[in-house]
């Protein structure tokens, strides 16, 4: 999948544009507006950005889960190579250390990145400040022609390309937002 931007400072435009996607077979989980007027967003009925997706948690997450590891593993390769794992205690203080060293450098990672806004929209961040909107959208090859058809209709400005979240992703929350209606 890949990911396309475009830039508008008007809602009721984007919501136009959501709704011609949508009819073409764009599913709404495919379909973002990234905006800093969060309360208009949601009076204009749009799929606006999940507070959780505005915030850099999983992407410094990683981080703290790949330093994690490699303390993890520099503990324990230290426990082997100074003998303390023949002691009676044995490798069991040393496992567990480990763990805790991944999930305490997990949890900090994430801590931080609930700080930083998401890096995937930092390049947009000057054009939110102007209180302009941010629709991107999240489609496959095939519906890329579609997305070209409903944007040439509209005053958008293209902003880029990038990559999108994997089709799984996107099939997950299409299931969990069917599971929330039957609720």
């Amino acid at each position: 999948m890949n990911r396309h931007y475009y830039i508008s400072d008007n809602l009721d435009e984007l919501e136009s544009v959501e709704h011609e996607l949508e009819a073409r077979g764009i599913s709404t989980e495919q379909i973002h507006v990234l905006s800093e007027k969060d309360a208009e967003v949601e009076r204009h009925h749009v799929h606006d950005v999940p507070p959780f997706m505005k915030r850099d948690v999983v992407n410094v997450g990683q981080l703290g889960i790949a330093v994690g590891v490699l303390l993890a593993v520099v503990v324990l390769i230290g426990a082997y190579l100074s003998g303390m794992t023949q002691s009676v205690a044995g490798w069991l203080p040393f496992i567990f250390l480990a763990v805790v060293l991944i999930g305490f450098c997990t949890w900090e990672g994430s801590l931080v990145g609930l700080q930083r806004p998401n890096s995937a929209f930092r390049q947009f961040e000057p054009k939110l400040r102007e209180g302009k909107h941010i629709l991107f959208v999240d489609v496959t090859p095939n519906q890329e022609p579609l997305l070209d058809q409903v944007a040439n209709l509209h005053h958008l400005e293209l902003a880029g390309t990038g990559t999108a979240v994997p089709d799984w992703w996107v099939a997950v929350e299409r299931k969990w937002h069917q599971f929330r209606r039957m609720i």
